[in-house]
């Protein structure tokens, strides 16, 4: 089964926590075992699996890629979002985990983030649920 999970961002760089949905979809389709898939499909943003206690994780991930990768710094790419192409290919566009229990199966305080490099924009994750068999 395949879900389009709608995420609206509010910055032009931002994490934003979709942990709750996801679990709610795995919980809409009664699944105890499997795992999923999260696949982001834009050039411009990428999901990523960090802490979601402390929200300063956040914002440390999200100015640090600014420092190193800085907005406007003479790329080839003259649309003005190079930068948000770079941060998407390093941080990636896809990951996949274990749904155990009926729930996502995490390490002490792991949550699941859309990164928005190139925002504010409506993104699209998308979710593909393999169920085990029971």
């Amino acid at each position: 089964m395949l879900e389009k999970l709608k995420v609206s961002t509010h910055q032009r760089c931002q994490l934003i926590d979709i942990t709750k949905e996801i679990q709610t979809l795995i919980k809409k389709h009664k699944v105890k075992q499997g795992i999923i898939h999260i696949f982001c499909p834009h050039t411009t943003a990428a999901v990523t699996v960090n802490e979601n206690y402390d929200p300063s994780v956040q914002s440390d991930i999200t100015d640090t890629l600014s420092k190193l990768i800085p907005h406007n710094a003479g790329y080839a790419h003259t649309e003005g979002n190079a930068d948000a192409h770079i941060k998407s290919a390093i941080v990636g566009s896809s990951r996949t985990l274990f749904i155990e229990d009926g729930k996502l199966a995490f390490g002490t305080w792991q949550g699941v983030y859309l990164c928005e490099f190139d925002g504010p924009r409506t993104r699209e994750v998308w979710l593909k649920i393999i169920k085990e068999k029971e």
